[in-house]
């Protein structure tokens, strides 16, 4: 197994003091690097484990915050704090282009080699970035299917890649098909893949908090969800020795 060396990374974004979690392989060499967004609950063990196994693949991977270091437990003060984020592409990419900077200013990674990953308002921020023309080799988000401004994503210079549950209430059919035709009339490369049976989130390990309705971890759905992150990321940004 390959050695991986961790740390917290503090940056500033969104008026507040991030705190990521930044994980490098092996060595000492540049690698293709790896930005990973959270759930609206904000940074947990779940992404910091994410950017290990990342990096046990070879890549730098940061998993960035949404909320200065704080885990939102509450479903309402998570919703008080994504909806208004949601509703805020610049804010989004705001704290996107945070996070990245810091992975790409990072002395292990390649700059000029980088993808965005993330899950809900984590996917959403990646998406944002794509909009916003950014210099990525792919992009990837589960139960992440929104819109943006109007025109914004022919700006997306990589492929693109959504994963959703078929039985997620919160990223309903009707935003599928929003989705789906944004990005086809933007011309984008982008594939959805539809989890039977899966609600949202249903790539999350169970929590011992409250969630919103709707919410389920479906296990074996979740193993195949991060081996087609995993698959997009070895196509478009293969780690080579």
């Amino acid at each position: 197994m390959t050695t991986v060396t961790t740390r917290t990374v503090a940056y500033p974004a969104d008026n507040l003091t991030m705190i990521g979690y930044l994980a490098l392989p092996a060595g000492t060499e540049r690698r293709p690097a790896v930005l990973i967004g959270p759930e609206g609950m904000g940074l947990s063990d779940v992404e910091r484990r994410r950017a290990e196994a990342l990096a046990e693949m070879g890549y730098v991977a940061l998993a960035f915050d949404l909320h200065g270091g704080r885990y939102l437990e509450d479903p309402e003060e998570m919703l008080a704090r994504c909806m208004p984020l949601l509703a805020d592409p610049d804010r989004m990419r705001g704290i996107g282009h945070a996070a990245l900077d810091v992975l790409r200013a990072e002395p292990r990674a390649d700059p000029d080699r980088t993808a965005a990953v993330g899950y809900g308002t984590g996917g959403a921020v990646a998406l944002e970035l794509g909009r916003d023309g950014v210099d990525l080799r792919a992009i990837g988000t589960v139960n992440a299917l929104t819109t943006g401004r109007p025109g914004e994503a022919a700006r997306i210079r990589c492929p693109v890649w959504v994963g959703v549950g078929s039985e997620d209430p919160i990223m309903s059919p009707a935003q599928r098909d929003a989705f789906t035709a944004e990005m086809e009339a933007a011309g984008v490369d982008w594939r959805l893949v539809v989890y039977g049976g899966a609600l949202h989130a249903f790539h999350h390990p169970p929590v011992d908090h409250t969630v919103r309705p709707g919410v389920g971890y479906h296990p074996r759905h979740a193993q195949r969800a991060w081996r087609d992150l995993v698959a997009l990321l070895a196509e478009c940004l293969p780690v080579t020795d």
